[in-house]
């Protein structure tokens, strides 16, 4: 064999050495690639499957946080728009002194009726619009008794089982269709002037004495 030839096949035989490794060195990070790939996906799946906000906001509703606004809504109520001025139950040793003082002027006044905000007695955050009879005055404030055109004096075993005791007080003008209306003597609430929507009439005096009378009997009894 001559050396030129057997110089070729050298040659040869080192460019397929080269060739196999570069071949060998393709497949094996391909191989890796694939292998790590998998991982990759499976660590954005884990952060994806964490709760949102609102996902934890709907859980605590779910656990209970909330039932009473919940219930509030449910039941037709609403928040108060008229802040700290907002009705309150007043929970008082002596009652305010009682004066029979209507006044055409604007403002709310002991005997009339007018319309205000009224909290519910088990979920307070929320209440309604109603017609309240104004007591007394309470330094700025008013002392007011919640009204209803419901007859609820025709179950007063049952409303009493509630703890909620009833007068009739008859209609006035401050109900457009005439009907008679009720207040509840066992609940006084303070109200400010300002969260007074608007004045609905005027109370007979008469009657309105016999609701005063009422009040102290309910707050003597403990009621």
């Amino acid at each position: 064999m001559s050396p030129s030839f057997k110089s070729l096949l050298q040659r040869a035989g080192r460019e397929a050495v080269r060739a196999v490794e570069k071949a060998i060195r393709t497949t094996t990070t391909t191989a890796r690639s694939r292998t790590t790939a998998p991982r990759r996906a499976s660590h954005s799946t884990t952060t994806t499957a964490r709760p949102s906000s609102r996902d934890t906001r709907q859980i605590e509703k779910q656990s209970g946080y909330g039932q009473a606004s919940s219930a509030g809504y449910a039941h037709g109520g609403e928040p108060s728009p008229y802040g700290r001025a907002s009705a309150r139950e007043l929970n008082v040793a002596a009652l305010p002194q009682f004066d029979y003082a209507p006044h055409k002027d604007g403002d709310a006044d002991p005997g009339e009726v007018a319309w205000t905000w009224v909290p519910y007695e088990d979920i307070p955050e929320v209440g309604k619009d109603r017609p309240v009879l104004v007591l007394a005055y309470l330094g700025r404030d008013l002392v007011v008794l919640q009204m209803t055109s419901q007859d609820n004096t025709r179950d007063r075993a049952e409303e009493a089982r509630h703890g909620r005791y009833w007068m009739d007080i008859g209609s006035g003008n401050w109900d457009s269709r005439g009907r008679p209306s009720e207040a509840r003597i066992d609940r006084l609430l303070v109200v400010g002037q300002e969260a007074i929507r608007r004045e609905g009439g005027v109370l007979d005096e008469r009657i309105f004495n016999r609701v005063v009378a009422a009040v102290k009997e309910a707050h003597a009894l403990g009621l």
